[in-house]
């Protein structure tokens, strides 16, 4: 009959809670289930071995990033341009400035993790004994490179300027040719191993340039000066005529005075210039002769009415401020005190009286000298006839 069903009557009462038919597992299956567990066992056991090799990593690593170095005594290095801090880790290690970098390249995963690979400086650096890698990386990253200093005193001439920059062994390069003179200014400057001896010149042919637009601009009114280069010419001769930092605004008015009159300057260290030029009076030469006073040259202001035709020297600024803004002064005349300062005067009556006590001064001084040679030598002569 459609929708007719036998029905199920259950064999016995175990059998109607028992299933039937139930396939047990075969020994394929049970072997992949356990190849499964034991493929997993072992991912786990490398995860944590590798979590465990990663942690003492980068504790082995920060470790001796910032562990004592094995400098021992304070040394330099010159970083040349262009470097990086992979190109240097050789010159580093051979220092001793650092370790030897094994396979885990502690000093340059260091800096990478430091975000310092970009900021290394050209330029030479000092490193104190045992200092650690992280320190290294600041020295040569955030620190200052080593300064050398060179100066040139005010007055030198432009050949004794590169006189000593060609004696300077720190600088590099060849010596250039020599710049005219009052182009450069004299004072101390800073320079870095590396720099060439041109760069020392430009450095200071800059700084004259600097300052002398200043200078010219805050001059008093009516200086009987028509540029900038004939002041400069008036400072080079007042540097030389006086040592002594006070005197120069009295000296620059006496040479100002003169000029305003039509008087010639008459100042020896243009008639020095005129005959030896930047070299200088040889060291053997006592004063000028009168042969020498007489001779005719462009530079000789005791022949010649105004100014030399350049300077005869690099004037500092504070001569060039003092011909710029002079002392008010009635003065044409000055020689020197014995002190090493001079003795002014507005009249020639006044000035031939202050030369005559200079010329006793000097006579005093002179036999004193001979005096003083005398006893020495009388000495040397008793010595060799005892010994005798």
């Amino acid at each position: 009959m459609v929708g007719y069903e036998e029905p199920i009557v259950p064999r016995s009462p175990r059998d109607a809670i028992e299933p039937q038919d139930i396939i047990p597992p075969t020994k394929a299956s049970s072997r992949a289930r356990s190849g499964m567990v034991r493929f997993f066992n072992f991912l786990m056991t490398m995860a944590f071995l590798g979590a465990v090799f990663f942690v003492g990593a980068i504790w082995y690593g920060k470790t001796e990033y910032e562990a004592p170095g094995p400098l021992t005594e304070q040394t330099t290095y010159l970083v040349p341009k262009g470097a990086t801090f992979i190109s240097i880790v050789p010159d580093l290690e051979a220092k001793n400035i650092i370790k030897k970098q094994g396979p885990m390249r502690v000093f340059t995963r260091g800096v990478k993790a430091s975000g310092k690979a970009s900021g290394l400086k050209a330029g030479e650096f000092a490193f104190l004994p045992g200092m650690s890698m992280r320190e290294v990386v600041e020295q040569l990253t955030e620190g200052r490179a080593i300064e050398y200093r060179i100066t040139f005193p005010e007055g030198w001439t432009s050949f004794r300027i590169l006189e000593r920059i060609a004696a300077n062994e720190t600088l590099e390069g060849d010596v250039p040719a020599i710049p005219p003179e009052g182009t450069l200014l004299p004072n101390t400057y800073s320079f870095q191993r590396g720099a060439t001896r041109e760069s020392v010149v430009a450095m200071l042919h800059e700084a004259q340039q600097k300052i002398m637009q200043d200078i010219w601009l805050s001059r008093q009114p009516d200086l009987p000066l028509r540029s900038q280069e004939e002041m400069i010419v008036l400072a080079s001769i007042v540097e030389k005529e006086t040592g002594v930092a006070s005197e120069r605004r009295h000296v620059a008015s006496v040479f100002i005075n003169r000029l305003r009159k039509g008087m010639r300057l008459q100042t020896d260290p243009t008639v020095i210039y005129g005959l030896w030029g930047g070299r200088g009076k040889p060291k053997d030469r006592g004063g000028l002769r009168r042969s020498e006073l007489d001779k005719k040259t462009p530079y000789n202001t005791y022949q010649i009415s105004g100014l030399p035709p350049g300077p005869i020297s690099n004037p500092g600024i504070e001569a060039l401020r003092a011909v710029a803004n002079p002392l008010q002064t009635e003065d044409l005349f000055f020689v020197a005190d014995g002190t090493g300062g001079h003795v002014f005067a507005k009249t020639l009556k006044q000035h031939n009286a202050n030369v005559t006590k200079w010329r006793a001064i000097e006579s005093q001084r002179i036999k004193e000298a001979e005096a003083k040679a005398k006893e020495l030598a009388d000495g040397v002569i008793d010595s060799t006839t005892q010994d005798n």
